[in-house]
This record gives structure tokens, C-alpha cells and sequence, in this order.
């Protein structure tokens, strides 16, 4: 099957995953935040609330934790080498300074795949030494959006490439035909 087979009958999907470094997007810190009732793409988003925000760092243990150059790029080869491993298609990542946004095709839960990603990273991160121990890397949960159309997918390969600002750690597939 090829990594855009987005077949609404088969069981091989495309999310768009995106999940952020923790403290890094408390809610209410800055206009534009999202949550579960304002999460949906061009509808109104959440207004600045800086009692929510206060409340949110008030209840942090470690400082937000952000990536450097180093550890975006371990990140991304984490993600890479884990799709290979379970056989997801990666068809985009960009992994940012404080989130990261992947596009992927799999037959398994987008839940499984964000937490796969999460983990795998912390591992390598891990053996790098690169932080002290214990340090939370990751906030809670993240978005998981089945992406149920080739334009869809397309837009989202778009979206992670190239509207995320100056590159950072990106990853792009070649040779997508279908989208």
C-alpha cells in the first residue's frame, strides 16, 4: 500500500499529530490558545486569560522545557527511526523549539503514535545525557487529527513544511504521488 493509500475503508490512516514541550502553551498565556471546545481550524480560537495562564504555571514542577538545535534533531531522527521501526509512513515532521507537528500514515491509534514519538524521543534524549533526570520533556496529551482526504493530507504535508516559520528540524517525503 502506498504511504498516501488514505482509503476511508481500509484500516491504514493519515493524522496530522502535533503535540508541545512542557509549560511551553499554558492555556490563556496568549490570544490564539486552543483546548477541546476551540481546537477546530479556522473557527474562533481561545482569547488571552492570564488568570487561566497564572493558574496553569502555578501548578508547574520544572521549568518549560524547549528544544535547542541539538535535541530538535534527535527528535526528528527519533520519529523518523521509530515509523521505520513499526512500519508508519512518515510523510512530514517539523519539530520546532517548543511543539512538533508530524504527518503519518498508520493502522494503529493516532494516541499510540503521539505517545510512541514522545517516548522514543525522551529515550534518546536520555542516553544523550543532555538534561538532568526526571526532566518533563512533554505536556499531557497534543492533537491527533485524521486527515480524511488526499487534499487534506496535502495541505497538512504543507502546513508542517512550510507555515511553521524559519525551518528547523524538518522532514519531508519525496515522491508522494495521490496528493
Amino acid at each position: 500500500m502506498s504511504c498516501l493509500a488514505v482509503e476511508l475503508g481500509s484500516q491504514h490512516v493519515t493524522y496530522l499529530i502535533t503535540f508541545a514541550c512542557y509549560g511551553c502553551h499554558l492555556h490563556g498565556a496568549e490570544s490564539g490558545s486552543v483546548d477541546r471546545t476551540h481546537n477546530v481550524h479556522r473557527t474562533p480560537v481561545l482569547e488571552a486569560d492570564f488568570p487561566r495562564a497564572t493558574a496553569g504555571s502555578g501548578l508547574m514542577d520544572q521549568a518549560p522545557y524547549n528544544l535547542d538545535e541539538v535535541r530538535r534533531g534527535v527528535v526528528l531522527a527519533a520519529i523518523q527511526e521509530e515509523c521505520t521501526h513499526r512500519g508508519w509512513s512518515l510523510l512530514a515532521a517539523h519539530v520546532r523549539s517548543n511543539h512538533v507537528h508530524a504527518v503519518v500514515g498508520a493502522e494503529v491509534a493516532p494516541e499510540r503514535i503521539m505517545g510512541d514519538f514522545k517516548v522514543y524521543a525522551s529515550r534518546r534524549l536520555n542516553r544523550m545525557k543532555v538534561d538532568e533526570p526526571g526532566r518533563k520533556r512533554w505536556a499531557r496529551h497534543g492533537s491527533t487529527r485524521r486527515l480524511w482526504k488526499p487534499q487534506n493530507v496535502s495541505a497538512a504535508i504543507r502546513y508542517v513544511v512550510d507555515d511553521q516559520g524559519e525551518p528547523m528540524a524538518v522532514f519531508e517525503a519525496l515522491g508522494i504521488e495521490g496528493v
